[in-house]
């Protein structure tokens, strides 16, 4: 059962306990307070600022798993906190949450910092979690995917589309690569994870990613440059500098262009631009 009361003071203080610094917003001078606004955390949310307002009085909706997600994400609730928050709203705690979709805090403080920049945390899946505006505009929105293709290397080897973006020469490096990073996350995760079921369906579906895994490649620590063939702004190289948080689940992706180059002032223009490409 629901504690709606609970649920609400818990809101209530974790909102008041977030400073404007914390989660990437100007304090303003007319800031006679401490803490966020409700309507900044319904901001944060992606969610209305009556329905959130209504959660805190307590008489709002019985707010669903992927509500509850966007509020952990939007408050920047730990682990602990996260799975807390899902207990008083009367729901078992996910077990996708368990598995590192619930993005680190530290990482999501960092990402609030890089709205001018493309950046995303992903999972040790290659499922995106949150991206970046500039991230949208350089990559699409990778956060609306469903089901297997959550994962950006399920829709390597399922979606032509998927390889649209990267230069033609690079797609065979590229497929070693996505490879390489699922069977590291096989091996740690086990032969009962969401690794291994990912890995069967790739198999069983694509004939290049089971030549592939066969091979057994492993990840290498250097990381050449990427060359993407953007739809609005041209040819990109891009340098991806990677964060990796300590239990391995999750990683924070950066992209930045070597400054006077042309990358970098097409990768300037589409920050700019910050509309998502169409394939």
């Amino acid at each position: 059962m629901a504690d709606r009361a609970a649920m609400a003071a818990f809101l209530r203080a974790r909102r008041e306990a977030l400073q404007p610094e914390d989660v990437g917003l100007p304090r303003g001078r007319r800031r006679r307070t401490g803490g966020l606004r409700r309507e900044e955390v319904a901001a944060l949310c992606d969610m209305s600022a009556d329905y959130y307002r209504r959660l805190e009085q307590p008489r709002g909706p019985h707010p669903s798993e992927h509500m509850l997600a966007a509020i952990a994400r939007g408050l920047h609730l730990s682990s602990e906190e996260r799975d807390h928050l899902f207990r008083l709203a009367g729901h078992a705690i996910p077990v996708r949450a368990r598995r590192g979709d619930h993005i680190n805090p530290g990482m999501m403080r960092i990402l609030d910092r890089l709205e001018d920049t493309p950046a995303q945390v992903m999972n040790h899946l290659g499922e995106t979690l949150k991206q970046t505006r500039p991230a949208v505009a350089l990559l699409g929105d990778e956060t609306r995917f469903t089901g297997f293709s959550r994962s950006s290397h399920y829709r390597w080897f399922n979606d032509p589309a998927a390889r649209s973006l990267h230069h033609e020469s690079d797609h065979t490096e590229q497929s070693r690569l996505r490879v390489a990073d699922l069977h590291d996350a096989y091996t740690r995760d086990g032969r009962d994870s969401r690794a291994s079921e990912l890995v069967h369906a790739l198999r069983k579906e694509s004939p290049e990613f089971a030549g592939l895994w066969r091979e057994r490649p492993v990840l290498e620590k250097h990381c050449a440059p990427t060359r993407f063939q953007h739809p609005q702004v041209g040819p990109l190289e891009l340098h991806c500098q990677t964060l990796v948080d300590p239990d391995q689940s999750q990683r924070l992706l950066v992209y930045t262009a070597v400054p006077g180059t042309a990358s970098h002032t097409n990768l300037a223009l589409l920050c700019m631009l910050g509309s998502a490409p169409t394939f």
